[in-house]
């Protein structure tokens, strides 16, 4: 199969070469003022094998939303794939990645101890009752499990 290539760099990725989880330098934008925006992708599901069912991916979206801006306060957005793998994480002038590792440890170590997801209501959230705060904290401790092999992305 050839494939085009594409304005997108997600989509120029070969999904059949990377093994989930992962943490992934997705890309880094510079503003014409100096500022840098640098996204990552991390990944909890193997690509085409495996996703995330969408309560507990949902409720892992609001409590990593959430709980990452007390880790950081360079985190511009937190949002998840259309694929269900993952989620992309970008960040404005923070383009550390052993410190991004750690920020997200300590996140998902806050999601495990997480009695309520946030914004889990009708007024704050557009599908309030799609969630599993016990989805969350399965995914979180899945991936938690495999931090030694965050900085893995391609098979070897």
């Amino acid at each position: 199969m050839t494939k085009e290539k594409t304005n997108v760099e997600s989509f120029d990725l070969d999904h059949t070469k990377v093994v989930a989880p992962y943490v992934r330098l997705a890309g880094v934008i510079e503003g014409e003022n100096g500022d840098a925006v640098t996204k990552y992708d991390l990944r909890f599901k193997q690509p085409n094998k495996g996703h995330m069912e969408m309560p507990a991916l949902h409720s892992l979206e609001h409590l990593m939303a959430d709980r990452i801006r007390n880790h950081s306060t360079k985190v511009v957005d937190l949002s998840p794939m259309g694929c269900q793998t993952g989620f992309y994480l970008s960040f404005i002038n923070h383009n550390n990645y052993d410190e991004v590792l750690d920020i997200l440890e300590k996140t998902l170590n806050d999601v495990l101890e997480a009695t309520s997801v946030p914004a889990c209501n009708e007024v704050q959230c557009g599908w309030a009752a799609s969630h599993s705060l016990e989805g969350a904290q399965s995914l979180a401790k899945e991936f938690l499990e495999k931090r030694n092999e965050w900085h893995i992305v391609f098979a070897e």
